[in-house]
């Protein structure tokens, strides 16, 4: 169950970072209502992770797919460049996402 939160939150993760784009610095109401509660949301979720997963797995799970995700979307959806490098990037960051998962002993 720790892994499908930790999961959730790094999806949740996604999604407000996303979110911070729309914000335009905080500045827009309903944008930086759902960023803020995504950020919320998506603590609350790590939190509960960590709870049974070493904190080091579990943070460094939830950055990776929050950073992944966030390139990602950026390079598919809102313009940012794509290039080999990126795509080599990101995909070592999945790496270390599975790597961590792999040696958690959970």
């Amino acid at each position: 169950m720790a892994w499908i939160l930790l999961i959730a939150a790094g999806l949740v993760e996604v999604a407000w970072a996303i979110g911070l784009k729309f914000t335009e610095g905080f500045t827009r109401l309903w944008p930086s209502v759902f960023t803020v509660a995504g950020f919320a949301t998506s603590m609350v979720l790590l939190s509960l992770a960590a709870k049974s997963l070493p904190i080091g797995t579990a943070y460094g799970v939830w950055v990776g797919i929050g950073a992944a995700g966030a390139a990602v979307i950026g390079m598919l959806a809102l313009g940012e460049p794509v290039t080999a490098a990126r795509i080599f990037f990101v995909c070592l960051l999945l790496v270390a996402v599975v790597g961590l998962k792999a040696t958690s002993g959970h």
